[in-house]
């Protein structure tokens, strides 16, 4: 005789392959009929033509299919009732939806413990590199984190983590898509790569409100946003929004570089965001223990100095850290510690800087 007790045990560990809560958490199991040696499950889906519906199938099937006496497992998918979806947005968003106003009214930001926007005076500096590879030694040192590449007009994280795809949309809330334990959502989930986005100051705007209030984020112990270059529309957006977010400043030793960043540490202090410290990127380059200072030298020590920040760290011009990047696979997720080093020495920084 099977116990369903045992069957809804083993439904209760599978999760959901994109929200990453139990199927049982997400009220998604309707009903489990036995007969003999079959079992039936009937399986409620967040959307019609679920994408990953594969693969929920093959992991129930895997995992119930193992329990003694069970011969075969026959699963039906139906979609949630908009009640059912409702109440399935209020867990996701960590309170139950009432009639006064509904989840993704909650102040933006408040699903991080930490605020951290990653910003540089100039492109070509390496900050989305830099920003995908702390999400990476943070996410490798157990921290739960988020990533928003607000740099919509030059969107590159998806790329360098590896990602791509439509994220699925519930109720007109967007769920993030994932890599390891970093959820991440970018402008490059919705148009080509290679596509221009020719869009005016409201309409970023709005696209980064939205990425932060309507994007069904987990808790998370960090939230990191890519910053696009300078002092624009989307930086003085995320400066009204998130009020208690820390910006982190990446530059090169070079000095037009270290200028052009410190413009955006001060732009910090006028709106009364605190600057965390300073990351310089591409400090030198080394070959046989010989190092060759290619942009100049301690450019962002000394804008640390000048700014009265910490000074977080070097991180070297490698080959290795550059086809990391175009193969999707962050440096700090590498196998090689003298190179994934410098990201999680900085991270770890990071995480004792509790402001």
């Amino acid at each position: 005789m099977i116990d369903k007790n045992a069957v809804m045990k083993i439904l209760s560990e599978i999760e959901d392959p994109e929200l990453r809560r139990p199927l049982t958490e997400l009220d998604m199991i309707k009903s489990v009929e036995i007969q003999g040696g079959r079992v039936a499950i009937d399986i409620s889906l967040t959307i019609p033509g679920c994408p990953l519906k594969k693969k929920i199938t093959d992991d129930v099937k895997s995992r119930v299919g193992q329990l003694p006496g069970i011969e075969t497992v026959d699963i039906t998918f139906g979609v949630m009732s908009e009640e059912q979806r409702r109440n399935l947005l209020g867990k996701l968003h960590g309170s139950a939806p009432s009639g006064a106003g509904t989840p993704n009214e909650k102040p933006a930001g408040t699903f991080a413990k930490r605020v951290i926007a990653v910003a540089s005076g100039k492109g070509g500096v390496g900050k989305s590199t830099v920003t995908s590879n702390l999400a990476a030694a943070l996410s490798k040192r157990g921290h739960k984190v988020a990533v928003l590449d607000a740099d919509v007009y030059g969107f590159s994280i998806p790329r360098i983590l590896g990602l791509q795809g439509t994220p699925t949309i519930i109720d007109e809330n967007i769920v993030p898509l994932r890599k390891e334990n970093i959820q991440v959502i970018s402008m490059g989930f919705f148009v080509e790569e290679d596509a221009p986005v020719i869009w005016r100051g409201p309409l970023l705007h709005k696209a980064i409100n939205q990425f932060l209030t309507d994007v069904l984020w987990d808790q998370s112990d960090f939230l990191l946003l890519d910053l696009p270059p300078g002092t624009g529309d989307v930086t003085l957006t995320i400066a009204q929004a998130l009020p208690n977010a820390e910006l982190l400043v990446v530059t090169t030793p070079q000095p037009v570089a270290s200028h052009t960043a410190g413009r955006v540490a001060k732009l910090a202090e006028k709106t009364n965001l605190t600057v965390l410290g300073v990351i310089e990127n591409m400090a030198y380059y080394e070959n046989n223990g010989h190092r060759e200072y290619i942009f100049g030298k301690d450019g962002g020590k000394n804008l640390a100095m000048e700014l009265n920040v910490p000074f977080l760290g070097q991180i070297p011009i490698m080959t290795e850290i550059r086809e990391a990047a175009d193969c999707g696979l962050p440096a700090a997720f590498s196998d090689r510690d003298d190179i994934a080093e410098y990201y999680l020495k900085i991270a770890d920084a990071i995480v004792r800087m509790k402001l």
